[in-house]
């Protein structure tokens, strides 16, 4: 079966990133920018992320032969005929993106998804202004940058997003190496920058309060935190950290972290529903008799991030 094509709008840092993920998955890919400079930066981009890639074994072929799936086009029209997706990659501004989204929903096949890269603009203000079957192919396919090193995009669908479009969006970010999630409803900077968000704000508030500098924050993530959450994340590692699981961790650190966001003015305790909602998924994850085992491979996975990570900084500095 022949590899689908795709159109990615915008030959920024983004544009060429999604550009790489589907161009190494075997997607022809059109790279759109009306702007000519804009397209001779891209193909230099290009070239030096696909050779950094190459250099690492991550390249399942010749950078040249990857890069010869990408095509550099000037004319929005040219790009996106043919395409089963269009990657919009353009500036974070509302009224371009609308514009934008407005000439791609006339050009290109009626059945292509039509998907944002956008970081917080939820997709229904994406497609104000769009008739019924162009607002039913829109969603926001919002990926960590870079795409090529951190394989996660979100789907955030619109009131108005058809399920069939979701499931197409999903079987084409898949079949490009990306992992799905999949979000229920549309929410201002959706899940990626509402947890960055989260923490940035933490951080800024305990540099302003004198508790610690800039570089004692990022040591603590990056030694601590990122490290860890490499490997799980938030609530496997609170389900890992206390024998019983999440709702023995919730029972233990519940009202601490209460107390925390309450000094922030933030009033969202962890309801004994709520931790009985979160405990019923990660038991059907995984089940209380396997935590032991889950631990083990936590810590095998640690060890293993430490050898390469601490091997790094021994042999190279800090990067």
């Amino acid at each position: 079966m022949s590899a689908p094509r795709v159109a990615v709008v915008g030959s920024g840092s983004i544009g060429v990133a999604f550009a790489i993920v589907f161009a190494r998955a075997g997607f022809g890919v059109a790279l759109h920018d009306p702007v000519p400079a804009a397209r001779d930066r891209a193909e230099v981009e290009l070239a030096e992320r696909l050779a950094l890639l190459a250099e690492s074994g991550l390249l399942p072929e010749s950078p040249a032969a990857v890069a010869a799936r990408v095509r550099l086009s000037a004319a929005l029209e040219d790009a996106v005929a043919g395409c089963a997706l269009v990657q919009e990659c353009a500036p974070e501004q509302r009224e371009l993106k609308r514009e934008l989204f407005g000439r791609i929903a006339a050009a290109a096949p009626a059945d292509a998804v039509l998907a944002s890269s956008s970081s917080a603009i939820p997709p229904s203000e994406l497609a104000a202004g769009l008739d019924d079957a162009a607002a039913a192919r829109l969603l926001v396919g919002h990926p960590g940058n870079p795409p090529y090193l951190l394989p996660v995009v979100e789907l955030v669908p619109s009131p108005r997003t058809d399920t069939a479009a979701i499931s197409r969006a999903r079987a084409l970010y898949e079949r490009a190496g990306l992992r799905v999630v999949e979000l229920r409803r549309e929410v201002e900077g959706f899940v990626f920058n509402r947890l960055q968000g989260a923490l940035l704000r933490e951080a800024y508030c305990l540099v302003r309060d004198g508790v610690v500098d800039v570089e004692g924050v990022d040591e603590i993530v990056r030694s601590g935190l990122g490290r860890r959450w490499s490997v799980i994340g938030p609530f496997e590692t609170s389900d890992l950290n206390v024998r019983g699981g999440i709702v023995a961790h919730a029972e233990r650190m519940g009202d601490a972290y209460a107390r925390m966001g309450a000094e922030r003015g933030q009033q969202d305790p962890w309801t004994p529903e709520l931790v009985a909602e979160v405990a019923a998924q990660r038991r059907a994850i995984l089940p209380l008799d396997r935590w032991d085992e889950r631990v083990r491979w936590r810590d095998r996975r640690l060890t293993a991030l430490a050898a390469v990570w601490d091997g790094v900084a021994v042999d190279g500095g800090a990067a």
